[in-house]
């Protein structure tokens, strides 16, 4: 019963976490100026819940994942206001790969054959999302999304540097870096209205700081087998919103980039786990 409520929890932040993408679309605002105030409520409410005991170390590998974190919540933000939201979440879902490049030089973890394999399909399925027509914008909306998979594969690395580390202190310190880059730029046009502040609210105090709470409650009580499957949702709901509240779809060929890359992650996700 106990699993049965946290697969239910789980799914509910992916389906959250999947939301973003429609909620950054629809604000009105520089898109640094999203990030930062986004990053400024998240923070607020993962202290308020945490009773101000997020679990920070302030050691040199946990400051280095709450940059890494900063980079994945500005790039991730930019790029989906640049390029469309399945090119954004679906790049920066390749984050398994610059984790299985850099993990043997940092930590001492192997690349193994499956890694390799893994990392030639899904570096083939990234050249199709750079087929498709993209305007300037949009390419450099693509370039980002990279670079939001690079910042997660950098955190991803640094919480398993820490071993037993809180991920929500090393989260609330990469929600401050990101806080503090991107508020300035609520001075910038367009100010947001109304709607946008709404927007703000729900994707800083629900979307990121509730749903890394739920997060960091569920994981702890599932396999990792089960964790992988249930948060594909996110990657395949995503553009689904989008597509539905702003008639936004992907190109043919980033959405043939989107299958390989989503396919090659989710299986090598799986046979580590199975493995493990």
């Amino acid at each position: 019963m106990r699993d049965d409520k946290a697969l239910f929890v789980l799914a509910l932040v992916a389906v959250l976490w999947s939301s973003g993408g429609l909620a950054i679309k629809l604000v009105e605002a520089h898109p640094l100026a999203i990030a930062g105030l986004r990053s400024a409520l998240a923070l607020l409410t993962l202290l308020a819940i945490t009773r101000f005991r997020p679990g920070f170390t302030w050691s040199r590998t946990q400051i280095l994942g709450g940059v890494c974190y900063m980079i994945l919540l500005v790039t991730g933000v930019t790029a989906t206001r640049l390029t469309t939201a399945a090119n954004a979440i679906l790049l920066a879902y390749t984050a398994p790969v610059y984790v299985a490049l850099i993990a043997p030089r940092l930590l001492g973890e192997p690349t193994r054959r499956a890694d390799w394999i893994m990392i030639a399909v899904v570096l083939g399925g990234m050249t199709l999302f750079f087929m498709d027509r993209l305007s300037a914008g949009g390419f450099w909306g693509n370039v980002l999304a990279v670079g939001t998979g690079v910042g997660y594969a950098g955190f991803t690395l640094c919480m398993r540097a820490q071993k037993d580390a809180s991920p929500l202190g090393t989260a609330c310190l990469g929600h401050g870096f990101s806080a503090i880059l991107g508020l300035p730029f609520l001075l910038a046009a367009p100010w947001p209205d109304a709607a946008s502040w709404a927007g703000f609210l729900y994707l800083g105090v629900i979307q990121q700081g509730v749903s890394l709470a739920l997060y960091s409650w569920s994981i702890r009580r599932l396999n990792a087998l089960t964790a992988i499957i249930v948060m594909t949702l996110e990657p395949i709901l995503n553009p689904v919103w989008v597509a539905i509240g702003v008639g936004e779809t992907p190109g043919p060929f980033a959405l043939a980039g989107g299958v390989v890359v989503l396919t090659a992650v989710t299986v090598r996700g799986l046979r580590s786990a199975r493995g493990a």
